[in-house]
């Protein structure tokens, strides 16, 4: 879905988590937080801490991005996306969705994902696991929708009912970060959660849901999570870029290896931010386990056909629009979206 960052969004986190964030990791990687030098690599988070950004605590920690030379700032989560920092050089990498980068670039933004953490969706139609008149996707025609003004949303969600036989109608109430509680108390029928954080902290609470996986109703898989860089620093600074890139996936690799010591760095990182430190450790096992790697065990490959699949999509049911706002007549060339030349890969 787009913007899945949304997904991550916490009710019951404190506001200065993000703050948190920084300024521990500022003080790992040895950066200020006024502003960044010529030589400094600015990376742009997309929400409060999560386990989205544990190969970043990685990275830090271990002393990668030193090791290669570089000084890293960690910019604060804020109301601007990533994709626009990046795109407007205020930040040289990002964090993002194929979703939301697939929207941005075809909107005329200098930005190519370089590294694909999460290799597929992590996220699914949800619903209260008791509710006996919700069995599948087609159960949810003329159902209530607690979403997220995501671009894409709606669009998706009708495609899956109608893969699964049904009419794709039902009533949207967008809520936001309340859809949870929504769907929770009943108020709402289902919503989209993020089967490691959301599905997992239903559990912990004693609502457990039922999930319906988009592929497994003829939806194209999708990359849940992109790390974004701006194209013409990346042309202008090939070596760094590269470097960057590795130090990075090294941490996300370590996290798909070893993902109680990962969980364990980025809760060290964040001091107060997970009240449920066991929801932290049990999210890393599962995406460490389902999500991470590809076929060879590489974590942050991406293919041209898994950006044809979901991207294509959202081309297709005209929800792109070109730099003149326009909806794009031709379909873009995937391949130029993203690289896998920054990778160290076997």
């Amino acid at each position: 879905m787009a913007e899945v960052v949304r997904f991550f969004a916490r009710t019951k986190r404190a506001a200065t988590a993000a703050i948190v964030l920084v300024s521990a990791l500022s003080v790992l990687s040895g950066c200020a937080n006024n502003g960044s030098s010529d030589d400094t690599i600015r990376f742009a988070l997309d929400w409060t801490p999560n386990t989205n950004h544990t190969g970043l605590s990685v990275a830090l920690e271990q002393g990668y991005f030193a090791d290669a030379g570089l000084d890293v700032e960690v910019l604060p989560y804020n109301d601007t996306s990533p994709d626009t920092l990046v795109d407007a050089g205020n930040a040289e990498f990002g964090v993002s969705f194929q979703s939301s980068a697939t929207f941005s670039k075809a909107a005329g933004a200098q930005t190519k994902s370089v590294l694909a953490p999460l290799q597929h969706w992590a996220t699914g139609i949800a619903v209260k696991a008791d509710r006996a008149d919700i069995t599948r996707p087609r159960d949810l025609d003329g159902k209530i929708y607690a979403g997220f003004a995501d671009p894409d949303g709606e669009a998706t969600l009708k495609q899956i009912i109608r893969n699964d036989g049904g009419k794709g109608e039902f009533t949207t109430v967008t809520l936001g970060t309340s859809a949870y509680e929504a769907v929770y108390s009943g108020t709402a029928d289902f919503t989209v959660s993020f089967f490691a954080w959301e599905g997992i902290e239903a559990e912990h609470q004693g609502t457990p849901m039922r999930y319906f996986h988009y592929t497994d109703f003829g939806f194209p898989d999708a990359y849940a999570l992109v790390i974004e860089g701006n194209e013409g620093w990346m042309a202008d600074h090939p070596e760094e870029a590269r470097k960057f890139v590795q130090a990075l996936q090294r941490g996300y690799q370590f996290a798909a290896e070893q993902p109680d010591q990962a969980a364990q760095m980025l809760i060290d990182a964040n001091p107060g931010a997970f009240p449920d430190e066991s929801l932290v450790r049990e999210s890393q096992q599962m995406l460490s386990s389902q999500y991470m790697v590809d076929a060879a065990g590489t974590v942050g490959t991406q293919t041209t056909e898994k950006w044809a699949g979901y991207s294509g999509f959202l081309f297709e049911h005209g929800l792109l629009t070109g730099p003149d706002g326009a909806p794009l007549t031709a379909e873009p060339d995937w391949s130029t979206y993203f690289t896998n030349e920054y990778l160290d890969t076997p």
